[in-house]
């Protein structure tokens, strides 16, 4: 049996649909299940059993015996909130009590971090232990994230096998419902295909031209890749990175986007919104040396191939993965 934290959400569905076509069936799915629209991401997908996430720990109590690995997706991921104490609750504390179950039940375990906990980027994006206590987040998530990494370092007793993946700049299916914290394919998709037109963000910084702020793309189904690798390579507990390596601009990002719609590009620009103006990363590119150390050699979709194959494959077609 595979536990699934966030199962309805975008990566911890697509996690899913990895797992059914390697076979695997008896997963548990776990996650706030209230969101319609979130629900629709595991509508064709086949699992064993769905568990409140506010039932989980008792569930794992009585189950523990039956379970061969977690991942936990789950999070509250909105980066503009300004609830510390939902933060604390759903991706501290949770996580705490969740890897104290691991521990506990001889639990292997897989969690989600992010490159959020990088904040500018002042010590790098290397996936070191060693700057885990200098790193500055620009925002709440960003810190709950990094406080449970900080936490997880220091734990004398830890699940004899654990990961804590930063992910970076995700892209790709079932990520619908996510409102203003979608993906920038996502939104240009939905622009573009109303205007045919693209509006991106300024650049407020004097080293990066409008357009030319750079992040590094990575697409779900890598993530998906990753994490089954992990699973079945359980050795080198710590912290990873998850990207490509390679950072790309929005400006690519977008002219792929017109590209694989196969519309003419039209693009201007706006202002960035004030309330994230100075929070801002206007940089971010992976270190993705630690993971292929460890032998991971599927190698990573180009921001061409994954954004071709989002686009035609799903947006175009509204279908989910």
């Amino acid at each position: 049996m595979i536990v699934v934290t966030g199962a309805a959400g975008f990566i911890g569905s697509c996690l899913v649909s990895k797992l059914n076509t390697e076979g695997f069936k008896d997963i548990v799915l776990v996650d706030d299940f209230s969101n319609p629209e979130k629900n629709k991401n595991f509508e064709d997908k086949t699992f064993t059993d769905k568990v409140d996430r506010e039932a989980l720990l008792p569930w794992i109590d009585k189950n523990h015996k039956f379970i061969q690995f977690i991942f936990h997706m789950g999070a509250r991921s909105a980066t503009t909130g300004f609830s510390k104490e939902v933060y604390d609750h759903l991706n501290l504390d949770y996580s705490k009590n969740l890897w104290n179950k691991c521990v506990e039940y001889g639990l292997p375990m897989v969690y989600a971090s992010s490159a959020a906990t990088y904040g500018l980027g002042e010590h790098g994006y290397v996936d070191s232990h060693e700057i885990v206590d200098k790193l500055k987040p620009l925002n709440l998530y960003g810190e709950s994230k990094n406080d449970f990494d900080k936490w997880a370092l220091a734990q004398e007793k830890q699940p004899f096998f654990w990961t804590g993946l930063k992910f970076f700049n995700v892209y790709g299916p079932n990520e619908y419902h996510k409102g203003r914290m979608a993906s920038v394919i996502l939104h240009a998709f939905k622009q573009i295909k109303s205007t045919n037109k693209m509006k991106l963000f300024k650049s407020h910084h004097p080293d990066f031209p409008d357009g030319g702020q750079t992040r590094d793309f990575v697409y779900v189904k890598d993530l998906a890749e990753i994490m089954y690798f992990l699973m079945n390579n359980r050795k080198n507990s710590g912290l990873y990175n998850v990207g490509t390596g390679k950072g790309r601009t929005f400006l690519d990002l977008t002219l792929n986007t017109f590209k694989a719609m196969d519309i003419k590009d039209d693009i201007s620009f706006i202002d960035t919104p004030v309330d994230i103006r100075d929070k801002y990363q206007y940089f971010t590119e992976a270190d993705m040396s630690k993971l292929l150390s460890i032998g991971y050699d599927k190698g990573f979709h180009t921001l061409e191939e994954g954004v071709k194959d989002y686009v035609q494959n799903y947006l175009l077609t509204n279908i989910y993965f």
